[in-house]
């Protein structure tokens, strides 16, 4: 099963993901340049900062792991990026009926490079013309995940120059992209309550349990009160318009 741009070509699904999903690849340069810096500055060798940036392709759980690299054991920096990356359940459960029909040679790579970015602008472009197709989806992947790769290589040889993250404002970065993904989704989606529900329930869920919990009680929050909001959408412009070929 095929699940090509209709009228449109691959190339212009691929270009039209990549502009898509380029101006939120900009916001995580400074973020990889943040991960390769403290990479080094915790004792990691380029290449094995690389190692793991290409293996694992999870900002936030390879920043918390670097933090954690010289003070806890490695039971405790698993079991901590495993309760970060939870979430990933719930975003690949809501892309699912959007790439379930697409080739393996897109969805499954897809699946492996899925970050809150390009898992983001595939679900807003689900809701507008032209459809999500595989040419789309590997246009929103490939740019962040070379992006990164660069940006953390970079950082690991400049990291003595960057110093303190802090001290450049880079530590605001992951902070501002997820504000522009929040953003984009209340404009597409018209709802507050998801957002809100999410981020008090985070909120709540810092001050009163410890470690990263917060980040998977505000994720489930949030998703009970799209549930509990949810209504039907009347004219829709259909997504999956197949195609011959590929």
């Amino acid at each position: 099963m095929s699940y090509v741009a209709s009228p449109h070509s691959a190339g212009a699904s691929f270009s039209l993901g990549v502009l898509d999903v380029m101006p939120l690849v900009v916001g995580l340069i400074p973020f990889g340049l943040i991960v390769g810096a403290i990479g080094v500055q915790v004792g990691m060798e380029p290449e094995e900062l690389m190692f793991m940036s290409l293996a694992v392709f999870a900002g936030a759980a390879q920043f918390i792991a670097l933090d954690m690299w010289t003070t806890a054991t490695g039971a405790s920096i698993i079991a901590t990026t495993l309760l970060i990356n939870l979430r990933h359940i719930l975003m690949g459960a809501s892309a699912y009926p959007i790439i379930a029909p697409m080739p393996a040679w897109t969805k499954l790579p897809f699946l492996y490079v899925m970050a809150d970015e390009n898992w983001a602008t595939v679900m807003r472009r689900s809701r507008t013309n032209p459809p999500v197709t595989p040419a789309y989806v590997i246009g929103v992947s490939l740019p962040m995940y070379l992006f990164w790769q660069v940006s953390c290589f970079t950082g690991t040889q400049v990291g003595n120059v960057i110093g303190d993250p802090a001290r450049w404002g880079f530590d605001f970065v992951f902070t501002a992209v997820f504000l522009t993904l929040v953003l984009g989704f209340w404009r597409t989606d018209g709802r507050f309550a998801p957002i809100g529900a999410s981020a008090v329930a985070a909120l709540i869920a810092a001050r009163v349990l410890p470690g990263s919990w917060f980040i998977l009680v505000g994720s489930l929050s949030g998703l009970l009160a799209a549930l509990l909001t949810f209504r039907p959408q009347t004219g829709r412009p259909e997504t999956g318009q197949r195609e011959t070929g590929g």
